[in-house]
């Protein structure tokens, strides 16, 4: 597969055509798209997260997860990383794995249990 559109452009650029393809529900595009901005720029988070959710979209449950664990790894405080792995988690059937996530996803975002 040709993939020189996906990989054109400044890395703005990338990062505005990946938000329009997620926007569209056009997520297997958005992850195309994504994943060289990734590479590129591996540090940052926001290409990172909107990468995982393109994948949670598109089932691509593994990589999403995969992403995710990257982020939480580098910032554990990251609230919507957590949330997004936890469900990740859930959605492959691990709930037991995911509980812990969604709990500190609710403690970080300051929704307490009451038990």
């Amino acid at each position: 597969m040709d993939t020189m559109y996906y990989d054109h452009g400044t890395p703005a650029e990338r990062w505005e055509r990946a938000g329009m393809f997620f926007d569209a529900k056009d997520y297997a595009a958005a992850a195309r798209v994504l994943d060289g901005l990734v590479e590129e720029v591996p540090e940052q988070t926001g290409p990172r997260l909107l990468l995982a959710r393109a994948y949670y979209h598109s089932a691509q449950l593994r990589r999403a997860e995969a992403e995710l664990r990257v982020i939480v790894e580098r910032d554990p405080v990251e609230h919507y990383a957590r949330l997004m792995l936890g469900r990740t988690l859930e959605r492959q059937g691990r709930s037991e794995e995911a509980r812990s996530h969604l709990r500190i996803a609710s403690a970080l975002a300051g929704e307490f249990d009451e038990d």
